[in-house]
């Protein structure tokens, strides 16, 4: 199955689902390029991009897992390639 790039934005709203990200991130860490974690101190969210290269079905999987959570939301962007 061919992987596709992706970005998978995630915001946390609430301090205590911390945990159950990264628990997925580490899930899928076999797809995971990089991440960058932005503490956003002013509005007490934490903004977090994850990159990834997976096939499309895999990425949608931890992009739902994600939205699951409680106080957390997000949103995924392919590449075009």
């Amino acid at each position: 199955m061919a992987s596709k790039v992706a970005i998978v934005a995630i915001i946390v709203e609430r301090g205590a689902s911390v945990d159950g990200v990264n628990s997925l991130l580490h899930e899928y860490s076999e797809f995971v390029v990089g991440r960058m974690g932005v503490p956003y101190r002013d509005k007490g969210i934490n903004i977090i991009s994850v990159a990834v290269d997976a096939p499309e079905e895999t990425i949608e999987e931890l992009a739902s897992k994600v939205n699951a959570l409680d106080g957390i939301s997000s949103n995924t962007v392919y590449s075009a390639g």
